[in-house]
């Protein structure tokens, strides 16, 4: 959480708008903007202000992002005149429900470091701009915290959805608590709840998140990040046999480079936990292939990324994995937790499929698979009974049942169609990027990093192949450059930039002149 203050507010003139209070509020749809914004109305009107709120529609691509505007100025008996919506370098308190939205507040000049108080949630709710993006689209939430402390007289930040969720309640009661806490309002404490206490629902939550939050608020303690995360790995547990086997592996890996330690083990989790002990004894196995080969001298970047991709590529998304995850009790236990569902209360979960015949062929015995691949017609009958959407209840038994018994079909992932296509493509791939990191060191380490273009399943999973063949497709014009490492990074950029690849069959013309 942070708050910070600038020296030396400068006094306002005594101008007839000296005495309003401005206050803007962004919030994306489903936060409570408008419960929030009617709890400011009433707190001003409790305490003797007029008070007006207005409310302007935003962007569908931030899920119905809105712009609520309060003006309150005391009540001297005379009708004051409020503006209806807020104006750049004209307010002295925004309230942003999101990170993104505090710097949206901030490219429209609502926060000024004259005299904005900004009050903002450090927590992601991603953009349709950065969902679609096929690579990493999420904005910088770095910059935005620099700009957001540059850009105000007062910051109050800190992760008012965590907060608002782990007492049962919504964002807008923590942001309420956190307004009341940061002085910017000349209101008590006891004014702020009698207003929640008013609105008769909801209460005893929201008086929960708004305490929560304006203690917090009150704290002014300074993290090292806004976004700072703590990362958990998790318990591992099983029969004291299998635990013997996984203490083998943990030993295997503290023989490993002290940089590569941390990722490798990451990705040992990540193996196991998909398949059982032998396949991430697999995973170690190509790994020990990455160090043999690289040096100190490098900082052992070659093997880091292959410690990270490999295990990636070895948990590939099937029908098996779907259906594990979705099965699973923590998955519950989630789905309970973000819906504020207690554990008496009866849930209703949908899950929603559309198989194609190709994953279904991914779950078949090698042999028939590559079978049914290579006769069309067999193929396509087939295609046109299972290729279409399903809804499948896992809160009913028999819906649960159907999706245990895909993921009880595991201990035979081995030798099925997906298998057998995924281990190939992967060995090929490790085999290039092992070769070429010989002659050109860079080189490897950037064929590596192309496999995160391929990802998920069904569509997104050809999509994702198909772009990964386009890159390296540029390697035999590449190969013996001094910057052939940087241009098939550009082309993996080009490639992740947008979904039908016109920037990647730009950049592939453009070696092609090479």
């Amino acid at each position: 959480m942070t708050i910070e203050t600038l020296p030396g507010l400068p006094e306002r003139s005594d101008d007839a708008t000296a005495s309003i209070i401005k206050l803007a509020i962004l919030a994306v749809g489903g936060q409570g903007g408008g419960v929030l914004t009617d709890w400011i109305t009433a707190v001003a009107e409790r305490n003797g202000y007029c008070a007006q709120s207005t409310s302007v529609a935003g962007v569908a691509q931030r899920t119905g992002a809105t712009i609520y505007y309060v003006e309150m100025a005391p009540d001297t008996g005379r009708a004051p005149v409020f503006a209806l919506s807020p104006s750049a370098g004209d307010v002295d308190i925004m309230i942003a429900a999101e990170m993104m939205e505090a710097g949206r507040s901030i490219q429209r000049g609502f926060c000024t470091p004259d005299r904005t108080v900004l009050i903002a949630s450090s927590h992601r709710v991603l953009a349709v701009s950065e969902k679609i993006v096929p690579g990493d689209g999420r904005a910088d939430t770095d910059r935005v915290w620099q700009a957001a402390r540059d850009a105000s007289h007062k910051l109050v930040c800190f992760d008012m959805e965590k907060l608002a969720i782990e007492n049962g309640s919504v964002i807008s009661a923590s942001l309420f608590g956190a307004l009341a806490g940061s002085g910017a309002l000349p209101f008590d404490r006891t004014s702020f709840e009698d207003t929640v206490k008013a609105s008769g629902r909801g209460v005893e939550a929201s008086l929960r998140a708004f305490s929560a939050a304006y203690d917090r608020a009150v704290q002014g303690d300074i993290p090292a990040a806004v976004d700072a995360k703590t990362e958990s790995k998790g318990n591992v547990s099983g029969s004291s046999k299998l635990m013997i086997q996984w203490r083998t592996l943990e030993d295997r890996i503290a023989t490993l480079p002290p940089p590569v330690r941390a990722m490798a083990e990451l990705g040992l989790r990540k193996v196991v936990d998909f398949q059982d002990i032998a396949y991430g004894a697999a995973y170690l196995d190509r790994l020990d292939k990455a160090v043999a080969m690289d040096s100190a001298d490098h900082g052992f970047a070659f093997s880091i990324e292959a410690a990270k991709y490999i295990a990636n590529a070895m948990v590939y998304d099937d029908i098996v994995r779907v259906a594990d995850l979705k099965t699973r009790s923590t998955r519950e236990t989630r789905l309970r937790r973000e819906q504020g569902v207690p554990d008496t209360g009866i849930v209703q979960v949908t899950e929603y499929f559309h198989p194609r015949m190709e994953e279904i062929c991914g779950l078949l015995p090698a042999r028939l698979g590559r079978w049914m691949e290579n006769h069309p017609a067999v193929f396509g009958w087939f295609d046109r009974r299972v290729n279409k959407g399903r809804r499948i209840r896992t809160d009913r038994l028999t819906g649960f049942c159907m999706l245990w018994i895909v993921a009880g079909l595991r201990r035979w992932r081995r030798g099925m169609r997906r298998h057998e296509v995924e281990t190939a493509h992967l060995d090929d791939w490790f085999t290039l990027a092992l070769a070429e990191a010989k002659q050109d060191y860079a080189l490897g380490v950037e064929i590596l990093k192309c496999r995160r273009l391929i990802k998920g399943y069904s569509d997104t999973y050809d999509r994702g192949h198909s772009k990964f063949q386009r890159v390296l497709s540029g390697l035999p014009v590449l190969r013996g450059r001094g910057d052939a490492a940087d241009w098939l990074r550009r082309l993996r950029d080009a490639a992740l930039s947008d979904e039908k690849g016109d920037a990647l069959g730009g950049a592939l013309k453009t070696i092609a002149t090479l």
